[in-house]
């Protein structure tokens, strides 16, 4: 950030008094702009005994595998995020259960929250941010194509649950991966 949102001055990264942190705060008018993590939200769609994937058209992970799920907006819960990301991503209709998975990411500043959910019908198709999606038995999964680590453990998760039929929320938080 090198500039002010509310007056347009320059900005400097310091400790503002009774704070603990480096903020960015304006030179002029000394408002503190404050910088969250993101919410990254989805669904894991579930069809008898299958769970409703998406081949990603966008970087980043172009090609491989996910959960439906994107950024939260402002305006909206977390719940209608999921709803909203399975609908663009799926065009897909889902009925929200529980939250299921929330993976903390601080080194990339994001916090990914899964629902389970159930799909409402068979009527789905790709939206404008996949290539393909589809259903998969959990033989069938493409554990090695998933695009994303929160992903994996989520749906890993889950099939070791669903033996059970019992589910708990999978709370971590992960590390950098290794190269």
């Amino acid at each position: 950030m090198k500039f002010c949102s509310a007056c347009g001055a320059t900005v400097e990264l310091r400790i503002p008094s009774e704070d603990s942190r480096p903020r960015h705060v304006c030179t002029q008018c000394d408002t503190i702009h404050y910088e969250n993590p993101k919410l990254v939200v989805g669904s894991i769609p579930v069809w008898e005994d299958k769970i409703l994937l998406c081949k990603r058209a966008i970087e980043p992970r172009y090609g491989l595998w996910t959960l439906p799920g994107g950024f939260m907006e402002n305006g909206e819960s977390a719940g209608q995020a999921a709803i909203r990301e399975t609908l663009e991503e799926a065009n897909a209709r889902v009925a929200l259960d529980e939250l299921y998975s929330m993976h903390s990411l601080p080194y990339i500043n994001q916090v990914h929250l899964f629902f389970r959910a159930r799909l409402l019908d068979l009527d789905f198709s790709p939206g404008v941010e996949s290539l393909e999606v589809r259903l998969f038995s959990e033989a069938e999964i493409p554990w090695q194509e998933l695009a994303f680590r929160p992903v994996r453990f989520s749906l890993q998760h889950y099939f070791a649950e669903r033996k059970s039929g019992k589910f708990t929320l999978l709370e971590d938080e992960l590390s950098p991966p290794t190269p």
